[in-house]
C-alpha cells in the first residue's frame, strides 16, 4: 500500500486538482516574456563538412547523376527565354507600367500546388490552419491541379522513382512559376544522402528559388520563406527572360 502526503494529495487526480487550470485562465500567463533578437538572414552561411568524408561517395549506388536532364538542355535553348511575365499579343511591344501592377498581385496571390512528398507535408498543412494561417499574406488556397497553381513546395524526400513526376507537375504549371524547398532532405538529400533511391536536393532535376532548411522546419519556416519569394517576385521585376529554366545546383556542391 502506498502512502500519499497530505501536500501532493490531490495534484494531478481528477476534480480535486488544485493545479488544474485552463490555458486561457487570467492567471495562466508566463512570469516573464523573453524577447528574441533580430535574426533577419542577410546572406546565406556557407558550413564546410569537415567532419566526416565518405570513402565512397557512390558506394550503394548514391551520389550518382539523376537520368532527367531535359531541363537542363532547355537552358540552353534561347526559345524558352520568351518573357512569359508580361502581357502577351500585341501589348506586348507596348511600354506599360502593368507589369508593375500584375507582378504585385503575383506576389500576393501566390496559389501552392498541393503536394507533399514525406513528413515535411505536415508541417506544410499546418501553415495552412487556422493557428498560423498563412492566408494572412497572401499564399492560399493550396490548388490540386498543377493547371491552377503557381507555387510548388516541394516538403519531403525525393525519391529517383518520384523525380519524374514531379518534374510532370512542374512542367504542368503555367507560367510564371516558382518552386521552394522545403526540409533538409529536399535541399540537400538530409540524412538519406548517398542512398541509391534519393535525390542529392531537388535542384539537380529542376530550378528552386527559395530554400527552406529544417528537418523538419516550423510551419513559421515555411511562411518566412514564403515571404522571402515574395520579396523576390517583386525584385526580379524586368528580369523575368533571366531566370533559372534547368537545374540550380549551387557551383562547388
Amino acid at each position: 500500500m502506498s502512502r500519499v502526503s497530505r501536500k501532493t494529495r490531490g495534484l494531478g487526480t481528477g476534480p480535486d486538482d488544485t493545479t488544474a487550470m485552463s490555458s486561457d485562465a487570467s492567471g495562466n500567463a508566463p512570469s516573464a516574456l523573453a524577447v528574441r533578437p533580430e535574426s533577419a538572414l542577410i546572406e546565406p552561411i556557407v558550413v564546410p563538412n569537415t567532419l566526416w568524408k565518405s570513402v565512397d561517395p557512390t558506394a550503394y549506388g548514391g551520389g550518382l547523376e539523376s537520368d532527367i536532364t531535359h531541363l537542363a538542355s532547355h537552358e540552353l535553348d534561347p526559345t524558352f527565354r520568351r518573357d512569359d511575365a508580361r502581357w502577351s499579343g500585341p501589348l506586348e511591344v507596348i511600354p506599360t507600367k502593368a507589369d508593375y501592377v500584375l507582378d504585385l498581385i503575383r506576389a500576393n496571390s501566390l496559389w501552392p500546388l498541393l503536394s507533399g512528398l514525406a513528413c515535411c507535408a505536415i508541417e506544410m498543412m499546418s501553415a495552412a490552419t487556422s493557428k498560423n494561417d498563412m492566408d494572412r499574406w497572401g499564399m492560399f488556397p493550396f490548388r490540386a491541379s498543377p493547371r491552377q497553381a503557381d507555387v510548388l513546395i516541394v516538403a519531403g524526400t525525393l525519391t529517383t522513382k518520384m523525380a519524374g513526376p514531379l518534374v510532370r507537375l512542374w512542367e504542368q504549371m503555367p507560367e510564371p512559376k516558382w518552386c521552394v524547398a522545403m526540409g533538409d532532405c529536399t535541399c540537400s538529400g538530409g540524412r538519406y544522402k548517398r542512398s541509391y533511391s534519393t535525390v542529392e536536393g531537388i535542384d539537380r532535376v529542376m530550378p528552386v528559388d527559395v530554400y527552406v532548411p529544417g528537418c523538419p522546419p516550423r510551419p513559421e519556416g515555411l511562411i518566412y520563406g514564403m515571404m522571402k519569394l515574395q520579396q523576390l517576385i517583386k525584385d526580379r521585376r524586368g528580369h523575368w527572360p533571366e531566370r533559372a529554366i534547368g537545374p540550380t545546383v549551387p557551383d562547388g556542391v
